[in-house]
Formats: structure tokens, C-alpha cells, sequence
């Protein structure tokens, strides 16, 4: 008897990847991989709405499509740091002391890593 199955992935009219039936994209999840390092067991205990095969289709989704997501993140994180070189200081971080050029090395560090796991 065959089995009837729905695609787990879909796309928005702006060809963003979803995961279907929830409110989560597919990108979301791989950068829980890429910049925690986490496991799909560990990506369902800190989004317990999506099921391990809806995790796992994202990931499967992730690595077809990996050249173009990666590049997608890339454009991100150059967008927030340019973002965040026009905007300059932020009041909060003022007021809590932290460093005047608005991130701080830790920031910087954690940025740079984050970008080479990208090129691995």
C-alpha cells in the first residue's frame, strides 16, 4: 500500500525555505548547528515544537542548498556589521559600560569564528 507523504520543506513567495506547518525557517536551524555547534537531538531539546524528522529535513535541506546559504548568511552577518558601523554607539551599551566602539573583542572573537565554520 503506498504511503502518503507531505514535503517537509516549502517555500514563501520570496523563495525563503520553511519548515512546513510551523513558524520556523530552514536557516534557523542550521545556524543552531553552525553557530552552536548543536546536534539535531539538542536542536529538538531547545525547540521541542519541531520533530526530529522535521529537523533533520531542514539539515538534509541545508546541506542541498549549502553554497547558497552559506553565501545568504555571509551577506547577513556583513549587513549587522555594517549596520552596526553607521549606527555607532548604542545608549544601553553606554550605559553598561561597554566598550565605546559598540563590541567588544569577545564580540569580534565570536563573529570571526562564526564566519570560519561557514568556510569549512
Amino acid at each position: 500500500m503506498p504511503v502518503s507523504t507531505t514535503a517537509p520543506i516549502r517555500h514563501d513567495d520570496r523563495g525563503v525555505a520553511w519548515i512546513d506547518d510551523t513558524n520556523t525557517k530552514v536557516i534557523q536551524v542550521a545556524l543552531d548547528m553552525i553557530a552552536h555547534g548543536w546536534s539535531p537531538e539538542e536542536i529538538h531539546f531547545q525547540h521541542p515544537h519541531l520533530s526530529l524528522a522535521q529537523i533533520h529535513a531542514a539539515l538534509g535541506y541545508y546541506y542541498d542548498h549549502k553554497t547558497e546559504m552559506d553565501a545568504h548568511i555571509q551577506r547577513s552577518v556583513r549587513d549587522v556589521e555594517q549596520w552596526r558601523a553607521q549606527t555607532g554607539e548604542s545608549p544601553i551599551r553606554n550605559r553598561h559600560g561597554d566598550s565605546a566602539a559598540g563590541s567588544t573583542s569577545e564580540e569580534s572573537s565570536t563573529r570571526t569564528s562564526f564566519a570560519s565554520r561557514l568556510d569549512e
